[in-house]
């Protein structure tokens, strides 16, 4: 099982952005991933999984942001304004399969899957590898220069203080034949001022 191969994934189950912090510091794996199944029974999927030769080998989890509760209480990762978005905030890539491109093929599923459930504007909060290589176990939220690859631009930046890493925070409108693909040359966005804040999520 794709959860199962170590690292974060195999404690949090992807649901540590579903509960704001003092609910998830007493939580457990099989907690976790009861949360998780729970999620998986209702009409709208927590999130797609990407099968090869039979075996799943990519996640990535997305819906309406109200569905994240920690991001309700994150001031780093505040709403931008009062546009509706749908939110991207975690993948998991089977070590076997790094480098292969597997986290864009999510992405780019992501994005059908939420245009297909009338999401207008999907969002999310990737790192930036401009200064270097991304440890894997920092990379769950994506990369930046992935995202754009994929039409998304960035409309925000934000950093707790001087010290801290700016966090960008994308965006892409999802009118129809919006969406890029893997690959497509970047979409120019709206110049985005770097907001300081006090305390990172």
């Amino acid at each position: 099982m794709l959860f199962e191969e170590g690292g974060d994934p195999k404690w949090c189950w992807c649901v540590y952005f579903r509960f704001r912090g003092r609910d998830w510091s007493d939580s457990t794996a099989p907690e976790n991933r009861a949360a998780l199944e729970s999620l998986a029974e209702r009409p709208l999927a927590p999130g797609l999984v990407g099968y090869r030769d039979g075996r799943a080998v990519g996640w990535v989890s997305l819906g309406p942001r109200g569905d994240y509760e920690r991001l309700s209480y994150s001031k780093i990762l505040a709403p931008v304004d009062d546009t509706p978005v749908w939110s991207i905030v975690c993948f998991v890539v089977s070590r076997k399969v790094r480098g292969q491109g597997v986290g864009a093929a999510m992405l780019a599923a992501a994005v059908d899957f939420a245009r297909a459930h009338v999401a207008t504007t999907l969002e999310a909060y990737p790192v930036d590898a401009s200064a270097g290589r991304v440890p894997a176990a920092n990379a769950f939220h994506g990369t930046r220069t992935m995202f754009e690859r994929a039409g998304f631009v960035v409309v925000e930046r934000r950093q707790w203080n001087p010290s801290t890493p700016v966090r960008p925070i994308v965006r892409l409108e999802l009118g129809p034949g919006r969406a890029k693909r893997p690959g497509a040359r970047r979409s120019e966005g709206r110049p985005s001022a770097t907001r300081q804040y006090g305390r990172l999520a």
